[in-house]
């Protein structure tokens, strides 16, 4: 017993590790480091607004509002620091007669407000620069073009951020598992794609890549090879009518990677399929990718989807998310190889073989027969 479970929990944990060893996750994300990189971080700051826009939200808000908050606050420090020099607080009894640089800044809390205000454009009126000093004009001009420059730049991150057309990509989605099936009497391997919004994707193209770990004849071990795996729909691979639910396959032929895989020894292998979707949002005019990847626990052999697209009373068509990943078990070939030598098999047999050997004879006439 105690054997058994050790082997269970072994097989359970094995099974685990594979499924989390994948280079992109279900929903697209890479699963991939970086390490030991020679360049310098830099690099990354040169391209600042990049590097703002990969950020995460939380990372973003904090440098939005501490990049506001930093600036009114330096810039109250400078007011201060002006009024200070120009002795206008409080401290130094300034006469009747004093005209202050700026009116009614008396410490550095009020100091922060008249920044607060300059750079945000509130103008309350009750503080304000006077033109007794050059020093302040300058300051208040240089506020006013740097605050118009870090409102620009963060207001702009901000609104890039939300309408990224990575946004778009999640209301495209992947069945949960590919299915492998006969399609048109050919074997073929199908995943279901569906768009969530009535809006279409302009200039759609599907393609996909296997990602397995191969040895050269030289004897190198590569990780991650990539191999071309081609899909197509009905109409084709490109400009794909994206209104409704689509099944797309790939054609395991003699070409195909698939080939020499069965339905006993697909479990065995070590790869993994990645889809991609490439389009152009409608609204926006920006290109989108949406990708997804199935390892070979995830791959159905003898499997079909089931249907999704019915028609109401109304006269309008219906798409049944419910049975969107849902499959149907088929009666299938346990392997490629094996189809395709049954169907060169039944062609044989309805062309027919000449037997060199046959002679036909002419019967004779029936002689009388004795009882």
């Amino acid at each position: 017993m105690f054997n058994y479970l050790r082997k269970r929990f072994a097989s359970h944990v094995t099974e685990r590790s594979r499924r989390k060893a994948r280079l992109v996750s279900k929903d697209g994300r890479c699963n991939i480091e970086f390490g030991n990189v020679e360049q310098s971080r830099f690099v990354f700051l040169i391209d600042i607004w990049t590097t703002i826009l990969d950020l995460r939200w939380r990372y973003k808000m904090t440098i939005f509002i501490s990049a506001f908050l930093g600036s009114w606050f330096l810039f109250g420090l400078l007011w201060y620091v002006v009024a200070y020099i120009h002795k206008d607080l409080p401290e130094f009894n300034p006469s009747i007669n004093h005209t202050p640089c700026v009116e009614n800044i008396n410490g550095l809390t009020s100091a922060f407000l008249f920044s607060l205000e300059t750079q945000v454009t509130i103008g309350y009126g009750f503080r304000c620069v006077t033109e007794q000093c050059v020093t302040a004009i300058f300051l208040l001009i240089f506020q006013s073009i740097l605050g118009v420059i870090i409102n620009s730049f963060m207001c702009g991150a901000i609104l890039a951020k939300i309408s990224r057309s990575k946004n778009r990509a999640k209301t495209i989605t992947f069945s949960r598992n590919a299915v492998i099936s006969k399609r048109g009497g050919k074997l073929c391997l199908l995943i279901r794609v569906a768009n969530l919004r009535k809006s279409l994707l302009i200039g759609s193209h599907i393609y996909g890549k296997l990602l397995k770990t191969t040895i050269t004849p030289e004897g190198e071990t590569i990780i991650l090879d990539q191999v071309n795996i081609e899909f197509i729909v009905d109409a084709g691979n490109e400009n794909l009518f994206f209104i409704s639910p689509l099944t797309i396959y790939h054609i395991i032929d003699k070409n195909s990677p698939f080939f020499h895989m069965a339905a006993e020894t697909i479990l065995q292998q070590d790869f993994e399929l990645v889809v991609f979707l490439d389009g152009t949002v409608e609204a926006t005019s920006a290109t989108c990718q949406v990708r997804t990847s199935y390892i070979p626990e995830e791959v159905l052999w003898g499997y079909r989807f089931a249907p999704i697209v019915s028609k109401t009373k109304e006269g309008k068509y219906r798409v049944d998310f419910q049975n969107f990943s849902k499959t149907v078990a088929v009666e299938m070939p346990h392997c490629a190889f094996c189809l395709y030598n049954e169907k060169e098999a039944k062609a044989k047999e309805k062309k027919g073989f000449d037997n060199p050997g046959f002679v036909l004879a002419e019967a004779s006439e029936a002689s009388d027969t004795k009882m």
